[in-house]
C-alpha cells in the first residue's frame, strides 16, 4: 500500500511545476534627488586657505572703515586686479574714491558666495554692484556656471538690500570661451532691468590675431587698454542706476 503522505507530496510537486513561471515583482529602486549644482553651494576653499589674502584683505577693509560707497565691484582675479594690477591706474582715474574692490583671485561662483555671507561689507551700503564672474567654473556646464552667477547676484542682493546689480557677461578667454559665450546666453535672461542689468562687456572683447583686444598674454587676464573698456561701458549705465546727486 502506497504511502497518503507519500503521494500527496508528489502530487503537490507535479502540481507546482506545471505552474507557469512568473517573474518576480521587481522591488522598486530608490528615488536618486539630485542636490543643488556645486557653483551654487558656498565654499570657503578659496579663501580660508589664503591667508595673506586674508591678511591684506583685511588692511584693505580697515582703511575704508566708516565710508559708503556709491560702487561695490564683486569677482575673480580680473575684478581683483582693478587695485593693484593693469587696472590700478584706470581704477584711480573711475573708482577709488566711491568703489569697492571684493575681487579675489581664482573664485569661483561658489567661493564668491561665502565670501558674500562671511566677510563683513553690508556697512558699505554700496548702491550698484559690479559682478564679473565665472570664468573659473571651468569644470561645470554652461548651465551650471549661469545657475552660479544668479546665486551670487542673489547673495548680493541679500546683502545689500535695494542694491542694483550689474552683472557683466564672462570675457573671453583661452580656456572655454565657447563655453563661457553658451554660459552668457544664459545669465543675460537674469536681468530685468529692474533690479539687475546685464551688461555685455564681452561684445566688446573682439578676436585680434590669436587673441582678444583688452587681454594680456595670458588670453584670460586684462590689460589697462581692457580695464578702460570696462569703466568706459559702466560709466555709460550709471547714471540711470544711482540716484542723483
Amino acid at each position: 500500500m502506497k504511502h497518503p503522505f507519500l503521494f500527496g507530496a508528489l502530487f503537490a510537486a507535479v502540481l507546482v511545476n506545471s505552474l507557469p513561471a512568473v517573474d518576480p515583482v521587481p522591488t522598486p529602486a530608490a528615488a536618486v534627488v539630485a542636490g543643488p549644482p556645486e557653483s551654487t553651494v558656498a565654499s570657503d576653499q578659496n579663501y580660508q586657505p589664503r591667508l595673506n589674502y586674508q591678511a591684506y584683505f583685511g588692511d584693505y577693509l580697515a582703511l575704508k572703515k566708516g565710508r559708503h560707497f556709491d560702487l561695490i565691484f564683486i569677482g575673480d582675479s580680473i575684478t581683483e586686479q582693478w587695485r593693484w594690477g593693469a587696472g590700478l591706474p584706470v581704477w584711480r582715474k573711475h573708482f577709488e574714491e566711491r568703489a569697492l574692490d571684493f575681487g579675489l583671485g581664482s573664485d569661483r561662483t561658489q567661493h564668491t558666495i561665502w565670501r558674500l555671507r562671511h566677510i563683513d561689507v553690508s556697512s558699505f551700503a554700496p548702491k550698484v554692484a559690479c559682478v564679473l564672474i565665472g570664468t573659473n567654473n571651468v569644470p561645470d556646464t554652461p548651465e551650471n556656471i549661469a545657475a552660479g552667477v544668479k546665486a551670487v547676484i542673489d547673495t548680493t542682493k541679500e546683502t545689500f538690500p535695494g542694491i542694483k546689480v550689474v552683472v557683466v557677461s564672462i570675457l573671453p578667454n583661452a580656456r572655454a570661451t565657447e563655453k563661457m559665450a553658451a554660459a552668457n546666453k544664459l545669465i543675460q535672461p537674469l536681468a530685468d532691468n529692474q533690479t539687475v542689468f546685464y551688461l555685455d562687456l564681452a561684445a566688446k572683447f573682439t578676436p585680434e590675431g590669436d587673441n582678444w583686444k583688452g587681454l594680456s598674454r595670458d588670453k584670460l587676464h586684462l590689460t589697462a587698454e581692457g580695464y578702460e573698456m570696462w569703466a568706459t561701458e559702466l560709466e555709460a549705465l550709471l547714471p540711470k542706476l544711482l540716484p542723483a546727486r
